[in-house]
């Protein structure tokens, strides 16, 4: 079962989950904390697509994930950073 915590950052709460000792901060309220709603939408929606992250999720899944499709990840890297490329949670 999961075991929620909360912190104060420049005066912004910040949700943390805790499962099997590992600790998941919430990137909206992070991003929340710096904008409106609407824009912390944004700013996560542009970071996820960014070829830094999504290099950075690709290896993060070789590393921890033995059912990453490589294959199928390929092809977000090769359109990663490109104009036309987003990322939803359908993707």
């Amino acid at each position: 079962m999961a075991k929620r915590n909360t912190i104060i950052v420049q005066g912004t709460i910040i949700n943390i989950t805790s499962l099997k000792e590992e600790d998941y901060i919430c990137l909206t309220d992070m991003v929340a904390g710096k904008e409106d709603n609407i824009r912390a939408a944004d700013v996560i929606k542009n970071w996820i697509r960014n070829r830094s992250t999504i290099e950075f999720l690709g290896t993060w899944e070789s590393l921890y994930n033995p059912n990453f499709k490589v294959v199928e990840f390929d092809h977000f890297r090769k359109e990663a950073g490109l104009p036309t490329f987003t990322m939803s949670v359908s993707n």
